[in-house]
């Protein structure tokens, strides 16, 4: 994934998109957020994506570090979320991404959000 993609993807992620979140996604991907349990397929990590999107008010992420390997990228930074009632969370990240053809097979979320 180079960084253009990278770049794109989070943007898509910055404006709630679930949909265009789901065109980074192989049919059989699999994601998981956090400490939730992982969710397969890419209709229903569109479907919990956007159940997400509508629990936060924006999400905003500033990447420090980048490693691409073999066929997974790594992104670490700061993730800021904002709450309906217009106050931020900013914690560290980092994700975890396993590709095929390009497209995201294993999308891995480390982040602590259990202040939203």
């Amino acid at each position: 994934m180079n960084d253009e993609t990278i770049a794109r993807l989070f943007a898509t992620i910055r404006e709630m998109d679930a949909a265009g979140f789901g065109e980074f996604l192989t049919r059989d991907a699999v994601f998981r957020f956090a400490n939730r349990m992982p969710v397969a397929g890419k209709a229903a990590i569109q479907g919990a994506v956007a159940a997400f999107f509508e629990t936060i008010g924006g999400i905003r992420h500033e990447i420090d570090h980048t490693w691409h390997l073999s066929d997974t990228t790594i992104c670490e930074g700061r993730v800021t979320y904002t709450r309906h009632d217009g106050s931020h969370l900013t914690v560290p990240f980092a994700d975890v991404f396993k590709l095929e053809d390009q497209l995201i097979k294993t999308y891995l979320v480390y982040v602590d959000a259990s202040g939203l």
